[in-house]
């Protein structure tokens, strides 16, 4: 069986199972918030939730607060598990550093995913319409957070859990706020872009965009649902995972064995 380390989580190993989903959170989340996917998406397909630094069992390291430099140290953390296909998928922060690990993956001639699924972002190359929330006082900035929904409310409620996740929320916010696009790297591989048609931070039409980055094909899923569907809209999301990496996976394994 495989050995995961802090970087890679593995809540329910699936030893035979024949790829595997790296899955990176939103600002502020964890590894625990992938936990449920390994039974949903069952025993064909290896969740494996990322945990970054500072957060959860990992809440005492510095966080990293730019996002080429967390998909370096990303890329030579998945490299240590591509022995199967894999497929990685992002969601807000985390599609952000999905595309960005890619990229790094392609760059240093590293395994490639079998597609990226980009959810609850908009593309890369467009402008932040928002003001930057990580240089706002506290007070502001968690009135800001309430505004996206989808942090839980006790959280929200609690001054003092608020302080004590403080650090890392500026930190990932700081990632996102200034976050710098280069031009250059355009990825070989499938990207499967998802977004809510009630986001209002990142509508279907700022997310289709991010077809313009790669040289494979590019698809465009719209839930009717919010900016964190991956909780409102859990099964749904799970069947449109599925759809897409099983018959996926079936082709690659094929064409090794042919």
């Amino acid at each position: 069986m495989t050995k995961f380390n802090n970087w890679i989580t593995c809540p329910h190993p699936e030893p035979n199972a024949q790829v595997r989903l790296f899955c990176l959170p939103f600002a502020g989340g964890g590894a625990s918030i992938y936990r449920p996917w390994g039974k949903l998406l069952g025993s064909e397909i290896e969740v494996c939730p990322i945990q970054l630094p500072g957060r959860e069992n990992r809440f005492s390291e510095t966080p990293i607060k730019q996002a080429q430099a967390m998909a370096q140290s990303l890329a030579n953390q998945i490299q240590l598990y591509s022995n199967k296909p894999f497929f990685i998928y992002g969601h807000s922060m985390g599609a952000l550093l999905a595309f960005e690990l890619a990229r790094a993956l392609q760059e240093n001639g590293m395994d490639m995913p079998q597609g990226i699924f980009l959810a609850a972002h908009r593309a890369a190359h467009l402008p932040r319409k928002r003001e930057a929330l990580y240089a706002l006082p506290d007070d502001q900035f968690i009135d800001r957070l309430k505004r996206f929904g989808g942090f839980p409310q006790e959280v929200l409620d609690s001054k003092e859990l608020l302080a004590f996740l403080m650090p890392t929320l500026k930190a990932d916010f700081t990632l996102c706020d200034t976050y710098q696009f280069q031009s250059g790297t355009v990825l070989q591989c499938p990207l499967h872009l998802l977004a809510g048609n009630d986001d209002i931070e990142a509508s279907p039409d700022v997310v289709e965009p991010w077809s313009q980055h790669t040289a494979d094909v590019a698809k465009l899923h719209v839930l009717s649902a919010g900016h964190f569907f991956l909780r409102t809209h859990q099964d749904e999301l799970i069947q449109i995972l599925k759809k897409v990496i099983l018959p996926a996976t079936e082709n690659e394994l094929a064409n090794i064995h042919a």
